[in-house]
């Protein structure tokens, strides 16, 4: 599973798509977002928490839809369920690319397979001027973990010329189910270096930076992100790393 694509630059991957335009909007005029069809190609890279694992390097072929309530973009499916002003309700299902086998790390020798999952949900998204708040809440359906988590992000834009970048903040909670699924260790598992270990409820945090804009007849973005992980990860046998760094560069664009 070492090519495995993480949960974060995959959420880097839909953040991308869904701020997609062709031109930057100048104050006087509106433009309509664009829709059909989006393919392009990208690379993240993520530095891992799990002992055994230095860092990802992953290409990623990228292959789209846009259209005025559903969103496909791979395995993401967002479908808008309501919108007033700058306050959107969304219906939401995106995978879940976390886990690990016996052949991602020889500590891992004689653990069962954490396999990845799809998450389904809703998510609220508010646009005030410069300015957006969204709040996701999705739970796993095909019962790998059993559990749920609950996103919380804010983000500051600006621009300049066709470039829009800014900064973000988040918090992550993970419910016990989940956390005990990925970083904890089963009885049956234990060994003399690897002590049992049943995981609890985590809030993580994390700052991040993004800049995208229109170029070469299409869109690219790239952005870094850092995550601190919760004593509830940390303290797992499984891990020997704190926080995490990933950074993410795509380059996407309709089909004509």
């Amino acid at each position: 599973m070492k090519k495995t694509l993480t949960a974060t630059s995959l959420l880097l991957i839909f953040s991308c798509f869904s701020t997609q335009a062709k031109q930057a909007p100048s104050p006087k005029r509106q433009f309509s977002a664009p829709q059909g069809f989006t393919y392009g190609v990208g690379v993240a890279v993520k530095r891992e928490i799990y002992k055994g694992y230095k860092q990802r390097v992953v290409p990623l072929p990228l292959f789209g839809y846009q259209g005025d309530k559903l969103s496909v973009y791979g395995p993401f499916i967002s479908y808008k369920l309501y919108q007033h002003n700058q306050v959107k309700v969304s219906a939401l299902v995106a995978p879940r690319f976390e886990g690990f086998d016996e052949s991602d790390s020889d500590y891992f020798e004689g653990m069962e397979e954490r396999k990845f999952s799809m998450d389904a949900g809703l998510g609220v998204d508010y646009k005030p001027k410069g300015w957006h708040l969204s709040a996701k809440l999705r739970a796993d359906v095909l019962s790998r973990s059993n559990g749920y988590e609950a996103n919380f992000k804010v983000a500051k834009s600006y621009r300049y010329g066709p470039i829009s970048f800014g900064p973000d903040i988040g918090l992550t909670y993970l419910d016990s189910h989940n956390v005990d699924y990925y970083y904890g260790v089963r009885a049956s598992e234990a060994t003399a270096d690897r002590a049992f270990y049943q995981g609890q409820s985590a809030l993580n945090k994390s700052v991040g930076f993004s800049a995208s804009s229109p170029m070469y007849g299409g869109f690219v973005r790239a952005g870094i992100n850092h995550t601190w992980y919760d004593d509830a990860i940390t303290d797992s046998p499984l891990t020997e790393r704190d926080a995490s760094l990933s950074f993410m560069l795509t380059y996407s664009r309709f089909f004509n």
